[in-house]
């Protein structure tokens, strides 16, 4: 505060309040003069809008809600979807035009507003140039639009009455929509929720209704026992309506995966999915099936080691997701049914990879999964991941620990380091951007006859497969700007 008391600030001159109110209204004065005028809309506090207009008598912001509201939309501005939180209407969730308690629709003003139609119990007020007037609904309470500025195009919420929650009377937004919440508020100046209930209402979008929609379903086939379960306990309406939709938000927001090729995975009959295997966690196996299921509507049955399904409560729940043993008899009898398979032949090799050798793919194994695909006669969907080896940095593999706990590796992580700072928190994955590539499929019918035992044939075309998938990793590799964009 010493800088304030030097000789600068001496000859400062304070300004009565009067005199400030005559600056402003000349200023004011000079402005109409000049041909600049203020908005004549009222903001959501009831207040007068401060901006210059620049739309006829509304400022920019004024101007493109009444576009919005009025269907006077700006050029170049995307439509705005007005979600209820079950939908369209006048019922319950919904919002729009109504209709009364006898079947008649509700009429609507010159300002856009609607007002209510007649009721069970007597007739609504009529629309005027400023806004709808409410008459008695259904039950006796004013359900009707609620009157504001209604000429000059500016936006005005319609407050709905009880009588609207059960869409038989009034109009204006349904009881329980956004747009109704937007109105409670304003109404009773929290402007500032109203940003709040913007963002809730960007992420209650279709997507997460079919979430919702699905859950109700499952919990009620549940109840009933109308769900199937086969022969290796995959239990597909749990996978499909729960466990995916959870996976969701990280496949699109957290990781941002984009994929193609997605044209040669087969619309149907049995095929191979062979992909590279990274991260310290399988999360990239988790993601691969989700992608695949969003892009072609097929569950790809991953086959894993015997150490998961020895592991108490993981193996049941790996079953309940479609894995299995990677054994000669599961994988042949999914691919006599014509089910997608996936394979990761790096296994645990490819999880514990040290951080400096990563996307340098480990060895797949002796060729069985090519034996396999040889004896079904499907092709193989060379498929490779880039961006799931930097959500665990894996410096350093503790494999005395590991040795002692029974696993096949006890990884450091770079995220360990920043425990004491950020706590949990510390170990979440980090946000990188993955890319997925399916590519060309690979004909396994050359291996017929005597060459489908030959295991020099068998290790030839388990090494085209494993340089096919490194070509692509490094090509997409190189392609991509950076780790985490």
């Amino acid at each position: 505060m010493s800088g304030m008391s030097g000789p600068a600030n001496d000859d400062a001159r304070v300004y009565s309040l009067e005199e400030q109110r005559a600056a402003r209204e000349a200023r004011s004065a000079g402005e109409q003069a000049e041909g600049r005028v203020r908005c004549t809309a009222v903001t959501g506090r009831g207040a007068a809008c401060r901006n210059y207009a620049v739309d006829g008598q509304l400022c920019r912001v004024h101007a493109r809600s009444a576009g919005e509201d009025g269907g006077s939309r700006q050029r170049n501005q995307p439509p705005r979807r007005q979600p209820g939180l079950a939908g369209p209407g006048g019922g319950r969730g919904g919002y729009g035009q109504g209709r009364t308690g006898t079947g008649q629709p509700a009429a609507k003003g010159p300002s856009g507003a609607v007002a209510g139609g007649e009721g069970a119990t007597g007739r609504s007020g009529a629309a005027g140039s400023s806004g709808a007037a409410a008459g008695p609904g259904a039950d006796g309470v004013r359900v009707g639009a609620a009157a504001g500025p209604g000429a000059d195009g500016v936006r005005v919420g319609a407050a709905a009455g009880p009588g609207a929650a059960t869409g038989e009377a009034g109009s204006g937004p349904g009881y329980g929509s956004f747009r109704w919440a937007e109105t409670q508020l304003l109404q009773r100046g929290f402007g500032a929720a109203v940003d709040g209930l913007e963002l809730l209402r960007d992420a209650a979008d279709e997507r997460f209704l079919d979430a919702l929609r699905g859950l109700v379903g499952f919990l009620r086939r549940r109840v009933t026992g109308a769900y199937d379960i086969d022969e290796f306990g995959f239990d597909e309406d749990l996978t499909t309506h729960v466990l995916m939709p959870l996976l969701r938000p990280l496949h699109r927001s957290y990781w941002r995966v984009t994929s193609h090729g997605i044209e040669h995975v087969p619309p149907d009959g049995g095929a191979l999915l062979v992909a590279n295997h990274a991260g310290t966690l399988p999360a990239d196996a988790l993601i691969t099936r989700l992608d695949v299921f969003d892009l072609t509507g097929r569950h790809a049955r991953e086959l894993g080691a015997d150490l998961v399904f020895r592991t108490p409560f993981v193996g049941e729940f790996a079953r309940k997701t479609g894995a299995t043993l990677a054994s000669g008899d599961d994988a042949d009898r999914l691919l006599a049914a014509g089910e997608l398979v996936a394979v990761w032949p790096e296994g645990f090799k490819g999880l514990g990879k040290p951080w400096r050798d990563r996307y340098k793919l480990q060895r797949f194994g002796r060729g069985g999964f090519v034996a396999t695909a040889s004896r079904a006669d499907v092709p193989i969907i060379p498929t490779a991941i880039v961006g799931s080896e930097e959500i665990y940095p894996m410096l350093f593999d503790l494999r005395v620990v590991a040795r002692l706990l029974g696993f096949p590796y006890f990884p450091v992580v770079a995220q360990m380091f920043a425990l004491p700072v950020l706590g949990p928190f510390a170990l979440l994955p980090l946000p990188s951007k993955w890319i997925i590539e399916y590519g060309e499929p690979i004909d396994t019918s050359i291996l017929s006859g005597e060459l489908a035992e030959d295991p020099m044939a068998l290790f030839d075309l388990t090494d085209q497969v494993r340089d096919r998938i490194q070509q692509m990793l490094y090509r997409n590799l190189m392609g991509r700007r950076s780790v985490f964009l």
